[in-house]
C-alpha cells in the first residue's frame, strides 16, 4: 500500500515528490506494507521534534522488506527506526528511506529455553516473556526504553550487562536485499557499538539466559523498574542517555560537575533529575537539543579536559537558515552518524 506516492497524482498528473524533491522509489511499486512520502517521524520520536523522512516505509514482513531493499537503488540512504528512543531527527528531516517494523515483527516466543525475539519488540516484552520461563540474565531489558534491533545494533546495556553478554544470532536483512543469520561473534561488538554496516536492518534476535526463579526474576525487573522511576525522568520528551560514559567515568557526574544541571536553550533542558538527559520542555526544535548537548560537551571538556561522546544518535539533516540561506545539512557535526539506525 502507497500512502500519498506511488500510485497517487498530484494535479499536474504527475506522481508527487517529497520536501526533498525526489520521486518515489520504483521500488515501492510492489511492496505490501506502506510507503508513505514525507513520512512524519516527530509524532513517534521520543523527543517529539525533527523533521520527515523522505519515505517513510512500513514493511508488511522480512520477505517484503527484503524485496525492497533489493530492487531500491543503491545510491539511497537507508535508516532503520524503532521508537526513537535515542533519536535526534534533524528539523530538515531524513533523506532517502526510514524502515520501521510494523508489529506483526515483534513477536516474541521461548524455544529451548533460549528467547527468539522480533526486532519490533520491546525490551521490556522480551525480559518478561525470559522471566516467565524462567530465564535469568535478561532482566535488564526491562531498563532498555527501545526496541530489539536498536538493541542489538548499538549494543545497548543497562545495570552492568549489554545485548552482546545475551545475545546468540540476530537475523539481518543487507542493504543489498540478503537476509543472512549473524551469530554474535561477527556482529563486532564494544561499547554501545556493533559492525553493523548502514542501512543493514536486524529483524530477528535470539537471547540465551540460565536457569531461575521467576519470582526472583520479576523481583529484580521490578527493582530495575523503581530504579528507573527515581533516578531518570521517564515522563519527559527526552532521548535516553544522551552521552556514553567515558572509561572510568560517569557522564552525569562530569556534566553536573561542569555547572550544566538544568541548563537551558530556548525550551530544550539539561535535566535536573539526571543530567545525562535533555529534555524538549514543550516547544524545542532538534536544533536546539543538539547545540545543548554540544554546549555540555565544551563545558565538561573545558572543567574536565574529558571530551564526551554522544550516545544519542544524532540523524537527517539540518533545516536550511532563513537568515543566512544555508543548504541543508550545513554545520553538522562530523560525528554525526547518518543510516545507522535508532532503537
Amino acid at each position: 500500500m502507497v500512502e500519498g506516492g506511488v500510485h497517487e497524482r498530484n494535479a499536474s498528473g504527475s506522481a508527487p515528490s517529497t520536501a526533498f524533491g525526489g520521486p518515489p522509489p520504483r521500488a515501492g511499486e510492489d511492496l505490501r506494507g506502506t510507503l508513505t512520502a514525507n513520512g512524519s517521524l516527530a509524532d513517534f520520536i521520543w523527543f517529539r521534534t525533527g523533521g520527515p523522512a523522505e519515505w517513510l516505509v512500513r514493511p508488511a514482513d522480512v520477505e517484503d522488506l527484503a524485496e525492497l531493499l533489493k530492487a531500491l537503488d543503491p545510491s539511497t540512504p537507508v535508516l532503520p527506526v524503532g521508537v526513537g528512543s535515542n533519536l535526534i531527527v534533524r528539523d530538515g528531516g531524513v533523506p532517502g528511506v526510514v524502515v520501521r517494523l510494523p508489529k506483526a515483527m515483534a513477536k516474541v516466543s521461548v524455544q529451548d529455553g533460549r528467547v527468539r525475539a522480533g526486532a519490533g519488540a520491546m525490551g521490556i516484552t522480551v525480559a518478561s516473556a525470559a522471566r516467565d520461563a524462567g530465564i535469568a540474565g535478561l532482566e535488564f531489558l526491562r531498563g532498555i526504553p527501545g526496541t530489539v534491533g536498536g538493541a542489538v545494533r548499538m549494543n545497548a546495556g543497562a545495570y552492568g550487562r549489554d545485548v552482546s553478554d545475551i545475545l546468540v544470532e540476530a537475523t539481518v536483512v543487507t542493504r543489498d536485499g540478503s537476509v543472512e543469520t549473524w551469530f554474535a561473534e561477527k556482529l563486532g561488538f564494544t561499547y554501545r557499538h556493533s559492525d553493523l554496516p548502514a542501512g543493514a536492518v536486524v529483524v530477528e534476535a535470539v537471547f540465551s539466559g540460565t536457569p531461575g526463579e521467576p519470582a526472583v526474576i520479576g523481583a529484580e525487573m521490578d527493582r530495575i523498574a523503581a530504579e528507573r522511576e527515581a533516578s531518570q525522568p521517564l515522563r519527559s520528551r527526552t532521548g535516553g542517555s544522551t552521552f556514553k560514559n567515558p572509561e572510568g567515568h560517569k557522564a552525569w557526574a562530569l556534566i553536573d560537575a561542569a555547572g550544566c544541571r538544568g541548563l537551558t536553550r530556548g525550551d530544550a533542558q539539561v535535566s535536573e533529575k539526571h543530567c545525562n538527559f535533555l529534555l524538549n520542555l514543550g516547544s524545542a526544535s532538534s536544533a536546539e537539543i543538539e547545540a545543548l548537548g554540544e554546549e555540555v560537551r565544551d563545558r565538561v571538556k573545558a572543567h574536565s579536559g574529558v571530551t564526551l561522546e554522544w550516545e544519542i544518535q544524532r540523524v537527517g539533516v539540518a533545516a536550511p537558515s532563513p537568515l543566512r540561506g544555508e543548504g541543508r545539512g550545513e554545520g553538522q557535526p562530523s560525528s554525526a552518524a547518518p543510516g545507522t539506525g535508532g532503537r
